[in-house]
C-alpha cells in the first residue's frame, strides 16, 4: 500500500477537498434523445418519461 512521504499542507488539503466539494454539489445534466429536455443523467426524464430508449413512465400534459 502506498503511504506518502511527506505530510500535505493545510493549504495544499483544502484545496483538494474543495475541488471534490465543488464537483459533488453541481448536477450533471444532460439532453434527453427522445425530447431534447435537460434531465439528470442516468434518470428517467420528467418531460417524456423515456429512459434508455424506452418509455418507462406515463407524464400527464396539463
Amino acid at each position: 500500500m502506498a503511504v506518502p512521504k511527506k505530510r500535505k499542507s493545510r493549504s495544499r488539503s483544502r484545496m483538494t477537498r474543495a475541488v471534490w466539494m465543488a464537483s459533488a454539489r453541481v448536477p450533471s445534466l444532460v439532453k434527453c434523445a427522445h425530447c431534447s429536455a435537460r434531465k439528470p443523467s442516468h434518470a428517467v426524464c420528467p418531460e417524456c418519461g423515456w429512459y434508455a430508449g424506452r418509455q418507462v413512465m406515463k407524464v400527464d400534459t396539463d
